[in-house]
């Protein structure tokens, strides 16, 4: 999370329609906020119709987690008293500084999951998106951040990367065969030779982050810039060789979208500019 010193105490189960049993004041005296995993859901559903549309309205909300009006009236009311949300009945529905920080750490949790399964474990989207969304209200975040280690891990690795992620899928859905193990690491091998020569040949450019186009992947080589936005990169763990994806540009170029480490950054053109890379 960003800055704020916000920390969500989650319930075990799910309650669709009602508080979970051991949270029933807004706040706890240790400044915990509370949160059922069924309140989790409404504030992520809430952040994401805010992200696409500016606002949410109950109905939308409704539609989105499948669940009936009173159901979503009783979940805003929680979240107004929590001030998570700023609500009123009939009223468009918009997140507080505070319940935006939490929004955006429970999505970052949600992505994280099911971006693994997906580029890791090769499992199906939907499949993967559904596991995420029961995994990320009970996972702590020590195991989180060995997830986005892991899969920073993979991609960078020689025996990693795309290939060899297919390779474990072809092996989910066909089965071992162990007289390709020996051409594989052959493979490998050569592979990591030649770019160890390109490497002593020639260490790659450095370029800036605003010069990377959508769907680019790239290391951080150099912070060069100073204030708020250096402190917010550092904070999130963004440190020299942090792999760092372009997510979106604006028409105009201005502003960039990033994703690092799992959150959601959106940089001014001249921000970006100020952050060195080296493309993967």
């Amino acid at each position: 999370m960003f800055g704020a010193p916000y920390f969500v105490r989650r319930c075990g189960g799910f309650f669709p329609d009602e508080e979970c049993p051991s949270v029933q004041n807004a706040m706890a005296k240790d400044g915990v906020i509370n949160l059922s995993s069924s309140l989790e859901d409404y504030l992520e559903a809430i952040f994401q119709i805010v992200r696409e549309k500016q606002a949410a309205r109950a109905k939308d909300i409704g539609s989105r987690l499948n669940v009936g009006r009173s159901s979503v009236t009783g979940a805003l009311q929680s979240l107004a008293q929590r001030e998570l949300i700023n609500y009123a009945p009939y009223d468009a529905i918009t997140l507080t500084d505070k319940g935006r920080t939490i929004a955006e750490e429970l999505v970052r949790r949600h992505e994280v999951l099911r971006d693994f399964f997906v580029k890791v474990l090769a499992v199906d989207a939907t499949d993967a998106d559904t596991a995420a969304c029961k995994m990320e209200h009970a996972i702590s975040d020590s195991i989180l951040e060995r997830f986005v280690e892991f899969a920073e891990f993979v991609e960078r690795c020689p025996r990693g990367g795309n290939d060899w992620i297919q390779a474990f899928n072809y092996y989910c859905e066909h089965g071992s065969k162990q007289d390709n193990c020996e051409q594989c690491l052959t493979l490998i091998q050569e592979d990591l030779r030649s770019k160890q020569m390109a490497a002593e040949t020639d260490t790659g450019p450095t370029v800036t982050l605003g010069s990377l186009k959508p769907k680019d992947k790239a290391t951080i080589v150099k912070l060069t810039g100073k204030g708020s936005i250096r402190r917010r990169l550092l904070d999130m763990g963004a440190t020299k060789g942090t792999i760092v994806e372009i997510e979106r540009v604006a028409p105009l170029g201005d502003p960039i979208d990033v994703k690092i480490k799992g959150y959601h950054l959106s940089l001014r053109k001249e921000e970006a500019e100020q952050i060195e890379v080296q493309s993967l």
